[in-house]
C-alpha cells in the first residue's frame, strides 16, 4: 500500500486520530519548507485596506511540490515570521506556531499575529494536501453538517429595515446584523442614539418574523450607562445578541457590571488577538455568551482551535468575524469541528477573481467540502507578487531539554 494512502485510510477511518499517531507522519516529515511568495490582489503597493482585513496571500512552498495558501497580514509583518520557518518541517505546525510567536525579543501584537495566523493556516493546508484530506478531519471530523451564518450590514435606516431584515430572512440566512446609527459630521449623540436604534431594532424584529434571528452591533461606542439604558430598552425584542456595547472591550470589570444589570446575550472579540488578549478573562469569568474573534487574527488554525477549546469549556458560542476569503475558508474548517454553537459571519458571498474554488455558499449556509487542506485553488495570475522569501532567519530562541520551543 502506498504511504500516501495508507495515511489516507488510517485519518478516515473509526481510529481516526489513533490512526494518524501510527502512521509514517507520527515522525517527522521528510518535507521542508522552502520558499514563502506573497501576493497582493488589490495594487501594487502591498496595502490591503483595513489591516486586520488583510486581502494579502501567502504561499509556503515545500521541497515536495506541495504548496499551502494562507491570506492575512502585511508585507513587512510576513517577512518576521516567515523567515524563522524557511527549512523547517511544515508538519509541526505548533512548534512553527511558537518559534514564530515567541522567536524574538518583542512578543507580537495584533498586526503580526495576522501575518503568524496567515502562515500557520498555509501550514495546514500543506498538511491536509499531503494526507489528501480536509482540514477539519485533521481537527476531529464533522460536528456539524453546515454552518449556519448571518448577513451583515451596516446602518439601517428605520424606513427600510424591516425590508432589509427580510430580505436577508429569504435568502436563508439565520439572522441579520446590522449597526446602531451612525454619528453625523462625526459627532456621535450617545444619548440620543439609544433611542434611535432602539427604534430600528423594533423593525428589525418584525422583519426577521418570530423564526428569524437579528443582532445589534455596538460597535464599541458606548460607556456602561448608555450601554446598560441600550441593551434594557431592546431586551424585549429578543436579540441573538448585542456585539461590543462597551468602549471598554477588553475590561472584565466594566462586562461584570453590565452583565449583572441586564439579560441580552452579549458578544465581543472582533478585535482581539490570542487567547490572552481579550478572550480569556471574558470566557473564563462567563461575561460573554458568544466570540467573535476570526482567523487569522488569533495566529492562525493553531491558536484558534485552543481558543474553541477554552470557549467549549466554558459553554460560549463561536460567531466569527467575517474576513477575507481564503482566511474565511479555513476558519469553517476549524467550526465545522467546534461541538458548540456556531454562526457565520457573511458580508458578501462572492468570490474574487484569484480564486478558482473556496468555501461553498449556498441558500445562507456554507457546506464543509471534501477537497484536501483548506479546500482553495488560488490564481495568482490574478495578483501581483509583492515578496519571495527563501532566506531563513536565524531564530535566537531556547528550547527546553526535550527539543520544544520555549522563549528567546
Amino acid at each position: 500500500m502506498e504511504r500516501r494512502t495508507f495515511l489516507q485510510s488510517s485519518l478516515l477511518g473509526a481510529g481516526a486520530l489513533a490512526g494518524l499517531a501510527r502512521g509514517a507522519h507520527a515522525a517527522p516529515s521528510d518535507m521542508k519548507i522552502t520558499r514563502v511568495r506573497v501576493y497582493n490582489p488589490t495594487d501594487t503597493s502591498g496595502r490591503s485596506g483595513w489591516l486586520n482585513h488583510s486581502a494579502i496571500v501567502v504561499a509556503v512552498e515545500t521541497d515536495s511540490g506541495i504548496t499551502g495558501i494562507g491570506q492575512g497580514g502585511t508585507r513587512d509583518m510576513i517577512q518576521d515570521c516567515a523567515g524563522s520557518i524557511i527549512g523547517q518541517d511544515p508538519f509541526r505546525t505548533e512548534y512553527l506556531w511558537q518559534r514564530m510567536y515567541r522567536g524574538t525579543f518583542y512578543p507580537p501584537g495584533r498586526e503580526k499575529l495576522h501575518a503568524l495566523g496567515a502562515l500557520d493556516c498555509a501550514l495546514w493546508d500543506i498538511k491536509g494536501k499531503a494526507l489528501d484530506v480536509p482540514v477539519f478531519q485533521l481537527l476531529g471530523g464533522r460536528s456539524r453538517d453546515h454552518v449556519e451564518c448571518y448577513q451583515s450590514y451596516g446602518t439601517l435606516d428605520i424606513r427600510g429595515a424591516r425590508a432589509a431584515a427580510r430580505r436577508v430572512m429569504d435568502q436563508g440566512f439565520r439572522a441579520v446584523r446590522f449597526h446602531g446609527i451612525e454619528p453625523e459630521g462625526g459627532v456621535f449623540d450617545r444619548h440620543r442614539a439609544v433611542e434611535e436604534t432602539a427604534a430600528v431594532c423594533a423593525e428589525v424584529r418584525e422583519g426577521v418574523g418570530t423564526n428569524g434571528d437579528w443582532i445589534l452591533d455596538a460597535h464599541t461606542r458606548f460607556d456602561l450607562a448608555d450601554a446598560i439604558r441600550l441593551c434594557k430598552s431592546i431586551e424585549s425584542l429578543n436579540p441573538y445578541f448585542v456585539e461590543d456595547p462597551l468602549r471598554a472591550i477588553t475590561d472584565p470589570v466594566m462586562f461584570q457590571k453590565l452583565r449583572n444589570q441586564v439579560s441580552v446575550p452579549i458578544a465581543a472579540g472582533e478585535q482581539f488577538g490570542d487567547r490572552w488578549d481579550g478572550t480569556q478573562p471574558l470566557v473564563e469569568q462567563g461575561l460573554i455568551d458568544h466570540l467573535r474573534v476570526a482567523i487569522p487574527n488569533v495566529g492562525g488554525i493553531t491558536e484558534y482551535m485552543k481558543i474553541a477549546a477554552l470557549c467549549e469549556t466554558h459553554y460560549i458560542g463561536l460567531v466569527p468575524h467575517f474576513t477575507a476569503p481564503i482566511a474565511t475558508a479555513a476558519v469553517i474548517h476549524a467550526v465545522t469541528a467546534y461541538s458548540g454553537p456556531v454562526l457565520n459571519e457573511v458580508l458578501t458571498s462572492n468570490l474574487p477573481a484569484y480564486l478558482r474554488e473556496g468555501y461553498d455558499f449556498r441558500n445562507g449556509k456554507i457546506y464543509p467540502n471534501d477537497r484536501p487542506g483548506i479546500g482553495v485553488v488560488f490564481d495568482p495570475e490574478k495578483t501581483n507578487l509583492i515578496d519571495d522569501i527563501t532566506q531563513a532567519a536565524n531564530v535566537s530562541g531556547y528550547s527546553r531539554p526535550d527539543g520544544s520551543f520555549t522563549t528567546l
